[in-house]
């Protein structure tokens, strides 16, 4: 039986009903009329859009009285049988037929029962709203991380803006200590301040952003390059610097090199590893002019200093003590590569202490007897025998690893059967260049030798005090005498460092320091520099020429003689021509000749000297033609090649004040690189010029 309406006022409300009436007795938003004054009772509230009701059946939703009802329930009858009704009555029809759509969409229920679909009919199909929904968040997802991104490039940006400036300055501030130094600035003052500019600078090795941005085109090998370069400033100045100079004032009885030997090996790695990336970076190609400068400094150095620490403890007796064969060349008698080898001393290396072993004098080498030694032909042909049965005549070819074998030879057979690791060699005017580092020494005779007046006691003077025809050791053994005292102040770090580097740096770029090691590994690092005394065997990097002049005289005249030699290149389209024009100048007068020591003047020829030139052009060449110039100057062969190269062989004569000129001219085709020369380092320094074609 139907309930009637006071029934359901006296029935007790539920709280649905109860939150409905509030519903009902809210005030409503213009535009809209609530019907259901009765709501409580009904459980149902009737919302009209008033702005429409009253709209002709042309703006209706098609389908006139069976479109969707126009009144949308906003809450339905407790019973699942009741009708709903509207108190607005129904458009083209009866009170009680459906309502008319007023609605342009269909407004949602606000509480369904459980279990019923509030869906009106023109609803969206199942899912779909939901989908644009996830499409809507996930396209807000996307806005809000793609502005995360931009933020986050803006900021690393700035961040590595901040962070390239930084570097910029502590690498420019660090520039100014190396050229303070390069000026006369002491190391002890002015490395720690490097070092200071350094860690900064190489601070961006643990920067993630600086790291990351490594890896963009372009930008990144920059990038990589300033850091390498600050990192390679930062090992040389703080891991290997600082403490160098700490171990060198420290007074713990070890000699300097065993007290630096532990920074080389502990400092190895990471010498080698930016020595590695700095030569991948540096021909990149990407690098702007100032970074391809920096980077390319460093490399010079770094390419150099990796090698050294990466054998350097090895040569040194790190891993056992090793020997080696210090050689005294005199370049008062000229011989190829410097001069004879006029006295040698046997080092030995444990563990970076180093010990005289044992020493020699020419006077104790076996002559006219051949040590048995491999040399080429070609070398015999241009030498002859005195090459290897002579000690003094065994840097005669232009080829230091072929005297490091005949003296080592030489050494085993006539002074001791020792195991020899290395063949070093050097001259007065190296030494002269290392007394600049050591300071003045005191010698045996009462002598002070200074930078200034070594090459004058070891290569003039020396000869006027002793009567080396009558006593020919007594000059040796001045010689071995002065080696002694400057390996004393060298092994006990009595020295300036950067002095020292310089000297070492100075002499090997004017071949006055040799080195040959055993150690295959070691060989090969060092073979394209000028330190290992070997002659380029192509003409890639540079087109080398060479000039190299041996004594015939048995004498020591070289001191007076002058050397010029000017190399011009004339190019054609496919081919080059090179001009070597070589000048002798015995700078004496004769009543000067007349007065010499017995020993300087010639022993085969009274005053007259005998000078052999040996001009080697460049490998891929021929010779062109010779000519030669003075009163007793020929021409004895051009038909040798020698070292891969085509060898023009000359004697000179010349009395003193007399000049002789010869010219050598070879041709090829062919790519060729920059001129270079190679020649004997004489007492008076080589003049000339190096002409290019265009």
């Amino acid at each position: 039986m139907p309930h009637s309406q006071d029934d359901a006022r006296d029935k007790p409300l539920s709280r649905r009903a109860r939150r409905l009436a509030r519903l009902a007795e809210a005030p409503q938003e213009p535009g809209f009329y609530a019907t259901g004054i009765d709501a409580a009772a009904t459980g149902r509230i009737d919302v009209f859009d008033l702005e429409r009701q009253d709209a002709p059946a042309s703006a209706q939703a098609p389908g006139g009285a069976d479109a969707a009802p126009a009144t949308q329930v906003l809450h339905t009858p407790r019973d699942a049988g009741e009708t709903p009704t509207t108190r607005m009555g129904a458009v083209g029809g009866a009170a009680d037929a459906t309502p008319t759509q007023r609605f342009d969409a269909p407004t949602q229920l606000l509480d369904a029962p459980r279990g019923e679909s509030a869906a009106p009919p023109s609803a969206p199909p199942p899912g779909k709203g939901a989908k644009e929904k996830g499409d809507g968040s996930r396209r807000r997802r996307i806005r809000i991380g793609v502005l995360i991104g931009i933020a986050v490039l803006v900021v690393a940006g700035l961040w590595l803006g901040a962070r390239v400036l930084i570097v910029k300055s502590e690498l420019e501030a660090a520039q100014r200590v190396v050229n303070h130094v390069q000026d006369g600035g002491t190391l002890e003052v002015s490395v720690p301040i490097l070092g200071e500019h350094a860690a900064n600078a190489a601070s961006v090795s643990v920067d993630p952003v600086w790291r990351l941005a490594e890896f963009i085109p372009w930008a990144g090998d920059n990038l990589r390059g300033v850091r390498l370069a600050a990192e390679a400033l930062d090992v040389v100045s703080n891991r290997i610097g600082q403490p160098a100079l700490e171990a060198m004032s420290s007074d713990s009885g070890e000699s300097i090199i065993a007290r630096v030997l532990p920074l080389l090996q502990d400092s190895t790695d990471d010498v080698v590893r930016i020595a590695e990336g700095i030569a991948d970076v540096k021909d990149a190609g990407t690098l702007i002019p100032p970074v391809q400068t920096g980077v390319n400094l460093v490399d010079s150095v770094m390419s150099v200093a990796a090698p050294a620490f990466e054998y350097g403890p090895e040569l040194l007796g790190a891993n056992g003590a090793r020997n080696y064969l210090l050689v005294f060349q005199n370049n008062a008698e000229s011989v190829g590569l410097g001069g004879s080898a006029a006295s040698q001393t046997l080092m030995s290396a444990d563990a970076g202490n180093l010990q005289i072993v044992n020493q020699a004098s020419s006077a104790d080498f076996t002559e006219f007897v051949p040590v048995d030694v491999d040399v080429d032909q070609s070398a015999l042909d241009l030498y002859n025998e005195y090459l290897i049965h002579h000690v003094n005549t065994s840097p005669s070819r232009p080829d230091f690893p072929t005297m490091a074998e005949i003296v080592t030879k030489f050494w085993q057979r006539d002074i001791s059967d020792d195991r020899i690791d290395g063949v070093a060699s050097i001259d007065p005017i190296a030494l002269g260049y290392i007394l600049e580092a050591t300071g003045p020494i005191q010698l045996t005779t009462g002598d002070v030798m200074t930078s200034q007046n070594a090459a004058q006691l070891l290569l003039s003077d020396v000869y006027s005090r002793f009567d080396s025809v009558t006593d020919p050791a007594a000059a040796d053994e001045f010689f071995a005498s002065v080696a002694e005292q400057v390996f004393t102040k060298v092994s006990a770090g009595d020295f300036d460092i950067q002095s020292m580097l310089w000297a070492i740096r100075h002499g090997i770029e004017g071949g006055n320091i040799l080195f040959h090691s055993q150690n295959e590994d070691v060989q090969k690092q060092i073979a394209d520099e000028k330190v290992a005394g070997i002659l380029p065997k192509d003409n890639d990097d540079q087109t080398t020429l060479g000039v190299f002049f041996r004594d015939e005289s048995a004498s020591k005249i070289d001191y007076y003689m002058k050397s010029n030699i000017d190399v011009t290149q004339t190019c054609q389209a496919d081919a080059s021509t090179f001009e070597v024009r070589t000048t002798l100048h015995l700078d004496i007068d004769q009543a000067t000749a007349d007065a010499l020591p017995q020993y300087v003047k010639s022993q085969t020829d009274g005053t007259r000297f005998h000078t052999q030139v040996y001009v080697y052009g460049p490998p891929g060449t021929t010779v062109e033609s010779v000519a030669v110039e003075g009163e007793e100057v020929t021409l004895r062969r051009d038909d040798v090649v020698d070292l891969g190269r085509p060898v023009a062989w000359f004697t000179t004569v010349l009395d003193p004040s007399e000049l002789a000129t010869v010219t050598a001219t070879f041709s090829g085709e062919g790519e060729f690189g920059p001129l270079a020369l190679r020649s004997t380092p004489m007492v008076q320094a080589t003049t000339g010029a190096l002409t290019a074609c265009g």
